[in-house]
């Protein structure tokens, strides 16, 4: 699932191959005893130093390559790893700037530079032939890599592409790239833009402190991306031997480019293979704790792009809404608020809609509807909000019809069962339905993403609406994207409204259908289950997968589970979203937010009757 490597930029000294040397037998195995991982690189030219110029016309330097590359396979033999190093390498009359695979005491594969540079600052074509042919693809334990070397990632088409539809999982890149203004981002961007484009991971490494500085600086620098992610980094400007190690996740490679039919139809393209394969003869490791970044908020990003995520989103719905307004030629919204989280971003959407489109906010109908679990706090919040807001507000007390109701069906009101709750659910939906048609207007669904999953909602219930906003946001999401809102209500100086949202945040999910009323409770922690459907769709990952991240990614002080809970939410889990598939058969229209989505119209489509015995098998032998 995971496959560990190593990027490695160490201190060099121009044209002083023993010390070269020295640095990456000692920075291997260092890293090796630290790590274990499958995968260590160095940058371009590693062996010799980039910087040495016409000094790789000397036979005093190219007769010490076939050494250097000796001593480098003797003393990594034993690790269970395969290095890769750059050299000069001859070859008849012509000198190539080559990557070299080393495993087991052995050059295994070489890569030789495609492109070379020959403008501003490079002048490569002084000493080196392009190379001849394609480098091989290097089985690692399953895993396919392949290398290039640094300018080979700056032209339109790079060979790591070719390699990527040739099925290499991973490529590695050895550069030797000087600083200059903004250089770095843009490296950082094209690095990031190649990985997502071949849906790879891609380790790249460039020389180390102690280059040359008679014309250029080089500032170490060691990245490692997967499909556009940055997943380790080192810091910039450092004097000291450089490495960062990470885990690319195959498995999630894997599957998007199943997933994404166009990656394997532009393999179409290609001329016949001429691709040569070479395995390294290496044991798969196994590893207790992963190295790479596992948010226990998969769906929350940390930093500056949760504001981002945040407006995103929150546009999302907004034109959405603005858009069916239009189509509909509707003046008029209905909404159901319970003082919730979730209704409260529906109607949020609602107003930033309606201003949008320069319609009145009393066109809003928000529409509170108390019940025999409605407490104090949520129905203040809800008047609040409405009221705050500058919607229209109507309060229908749900209880002496829903007692009614229970009288025509013979239902004993003590039995608090699911006919019980289920009738408040049923009830509220009818009052929004019905007003809608006495405003000519459309009701606006509150329901979350999660909820959907779960099949938290009642069919024909608040399972239905005519639009619902939230149907592709996480429960997780929606805490933040409310108090984002909260924050710039603040701003603007309108203080009650921000406290008000803020504390129905804080305020524990409940559907109030019955007295205090929890349901995380019933069905378990929303940050589970998030981390739960975040896997299982992003990735179709097996419960042993989404497991063992779970295990790493809650075992924090912040978010901790034990895995016994994670064991039984996980459970629950699998057997919800299985069994509730015929809710989501028949859902509203709703706008797609994010990677995640359960519209069956769009990224969802299952059999209502699909078993889920092979999910749940797997789970009691974790």
């Amino acid at each position: 699932m995971f496959f560990r490597v190593a990027s490695c930029a160490p201190t060099v000294s121009p044209a002083n191959i023993d010390y070269n040397v020295n640095k990456i037998i000692e920075l291997s195995k260092e890293v090796y005893q630290k790590y274990r991982p499958q995968l260590i690189v160095f940058p371009e030219m590693s062996v010799t130093g980039y910087t040495i110029a016409d000094l790789l016309e000397s036979d005093v330097i190219i007769s010490e390559i076939a050494p250097a590359l000796k001593t480098l396979c003797e003393a990594l033999a034993e690790l269970d790893s395969v290095v890769v190093v750059g050299a000069p390498v001859a070859e008849g009359v012509s000198l190539y700037n080559s990557a070299l695979a080393i495993c087991h005491g052995k050059v295994i594969a070489r890569a030789d530079k495609a492109y070379i540079p020959n403008y501003n600052e490079f002048y490569e074509r002084r000493w080196f032939a392009p190379s001849k042919t394609w480098s091989p693809i290097i089985d690692i334990a399953g895993v396919k890599v392949a290398m290039e070397i640094c300018e080979d990632l700056w032209v339109p088409c790079p060979p790591s592409t070719r390699y990527a539809l040739e099925g290499a999982q991973v490529i590695v890149n050895l550069s030797a790239s000087d600083d200059t203004i903004g250089k770095y981002n843009y490296l950082k961007e094209l690095i990031s833009q190649q990985s997502a484009r071949c849906i790879c991971g891609y380790v790249y490494t460039s020389c180390g402190y102690g280059e040359s500085t008679t014309d250029l600086v080089f500032d170490p620098k060691t990245f490692i991306y997967e499909n556009g992610k940055c997943l380790a980094a080192n810091e910039r400007w450092q004097m000291t031997d450089q490495y960062r190690v990470a885990d690319i996740n195959i498995a999630a490679l894997n599957h998007d480019r199943r997933e994404k039919n166009t990656f394997a139809s532009n393999a179409k393209y290609l001329p016949a293979r001429t691709i040569e394969e070479v395995t390294a003869d290496l044991p798969k490791p196994t590893y207790e704790e992963i190295l790479a970044p596992v948010s226990p908020l998969p769906f929350v990003p940390a930093g500056p792009q949760l504001e981002t995520n945040c407006s995103e989103i929150f546009n999302i719905q907004s034109l959405g809404l603005c858009r069916r307004l239009q189509v509909i030629n509707a003046k008029n919204l209905v909404v159901g608020i319970s003082g919730g989280l979730d209704s409260t971003l529906a109607l949020l959407v609602a107003v930033d809609a309606f201003d949008r489109l320069g319609l009145p906010r009393k066109g809003i109908h928000g529409i509170t509807m108390p019940g025999f679990g409605t407490s104090s706090r949520t129905k203040s919040n809800a008047h609040i909000l409405m009221e705050r807001l500058g919607v229209s507000v109507r309060e229908i007390p749900i209880g002496d019809a829903v007692m009614l109701h229970f009288k025509d069906i013979g239902h004993d009101p003590k039995v608090m069962d699911i006919t019980y709750e289920n009738s408040q659910a049923r009830e509220r939906t009818q009052i929004l339905m019905d007003i809608a048609n006495q405003v000519n207007g459309m009701v606006l669904g509150t329901g979350d993403l999660s909820e959907l999953a779960l099949g938290w909602a009642t069919y024909n219930g608040d399972h239905m609406s005519m639009y619902g906003v939230n149907a592709s946001v996480p429960k997780t999401v929606v805490r933040h994207l409310v108090r984002w809102i909260a924050e710039k209500y603040k701003a603007k100086g309108e203080q009650t409204l921000s406290e008000c949202l803020i504390d129905i945040v804080e305020t524990p999910v409940s559907p109030e259908l019955l007295p205090n009323q929890i349901t995380e409770d019933s069905v378990g922690p929303y940050e589970l289950h998030d981390f739960f459907l975040y896997y299982t769709l992003r990735y179709g990952f097996s419960p042993r997968q989404i497991f063992k991240l779970a295990h790493q990614a809650f075992s924090g002080e912040d978010h901790h589970y034990s895995d016994e809970l994670i064991w039984k939410w996980m459970r629950v889990f699998f057997k919800r979203f299985f069994a509730q598939q015929f809710k989501r058969s028949c859902l509203p229209d709703g706008p797609k937010t994010g990677s995640v989505c359960l519209s069956p119209r769009g990224d969802w489509r299952m059999p209502s009757d699909a078993s889920s015995a092979m999910w749940l098998k797997e789970i009691p032998e974790l």
